[in-house]
């Protein structure tokens, strides 16, 4: 099988060299003939557009940076649409906008070739290590024929749903993931200034069960919101307890602490309803009915 592999930067140039190294025909494309340097020394061949990729490859990855990028080198001028030939799989690692991916799917659909948006999780280590972790939306049976490229540089491929679904996953998860950043920037900075030397703050959340041990998906989610259970394991009342003193912590202190106080109302609303004797994670049931989406496994 000869495989393409469009955009050459941080993350793309040490996937596609796992993709040779897993003894696929390699070719490849970047705006930089430069960056392709150390590949085509390896033996990877250089095409000079994406078209040409497409027209030599039964699997073509893309790795842009975002959805402007992956319109021009998918269905713009010299693109992977003028290319393409049916049966063919287009491979879309970009963190990308939904719209784009289905609108760009179609198009591939009309030539008799298929897409699937399949972004990336693990940033540059997880690249240099073959590690990372895929999201992939659109046709599931089309993925499991391009396992074989995919696994060179993976550690895990999930499967999420139709076509659009992995970039949704994908943007989902990039927002969890920062907003946990900022919130621990919190924390720690209130547990420092409140006399904690860094380094044992540090110690302590990664020995914790909230930060080290991710015992939010493995247990406590899944024995509890997700199962609409909310019998108390830690009770609500409990929990807006332990928020109000963070939050005097603070004051005495002088530490702003905006997401933490976000928290704590949304505590105090669950309390005004009556819910202290359930379980903490009653709170989440706000959210909810905002959204109108009830999240049951």
């Amino acid at each position: 099988m000869r495989v393409g592999f469009i955009g050459l930067g941080n993350m793309g140039e040490p996937l596609a060299d796992f993709v040779r190294k897993g003894a696929f025909s390699l070719v490849v494309h970047d705006l930089r003939q430069e960056a392709a340097a150390t590949l085509l020394d390896r033996g990877a061949v250089w095409a000079p557009s994406p078209r040409d990729v497409a027209a030599q490859c039964e699997v073509i990855c893309v790795c842009v940076p975002g959805p402007p990028e992956m319109q021009a080198v998918t269905v713009g001028a010299g693109g992977i649409l003028e290319g393409v030939t049916a049966g063919s799989v287009v491979i879309d690692h970009t963190t990308n906008a939904p719209a784009v991916v289905r609108a760009v799917g179609d198009a591939l659909k009309a030539r008799g070739a298929h897409l699937l948006d399949a972004p990336l999780d693990g940033g540059r280590e997880g690249a240099l290590e073959g590690k990372v972790t895929l999201f992939v939306g659109g046709d599931e049976a089309i993925l499991h024929r391009v396992k074989p490229v995919l696994h060179t540089f993976s550690k895990s491929v999930v499967w999420v749903g139709e076509l659009g679904a992995g970039s949704i996953t994908k943007l989902v998860h990039n927002a969890l993931a920062m907003s946990i950043d900022l919130l621990l920037a919190e924390c720690l900075t209130l547990g420092a200034k409140a006399g904690v030397a860094l380094p044992r703050l540090v110690e302590a959340f990664r020995e914790g069960c909230i930060v080290g041990q991710n015992m939010t998906f493995t247990k406590r989610l899944p024995a509890t919101l997700f199962r609409g259970d909310f019998a108390a394991r830690f009770a609500l009342a409990l929990a807006y307890k332990d928020f109000r003193l963070a939050a005097e912590l603070a004051t005495q202190h002088g530490v702003p602490t905006r997401l933490l106080d976000l928290c704590q109302m949304e505590l105090l609303e669950a309390m005004n309803r009556g819910w202290g004797d359930q379980d903490r994670t009653k709170a989440s049931t706000l959210q909810e009915e905002r959204a109108g989406v009830t999240l049951r496994l």
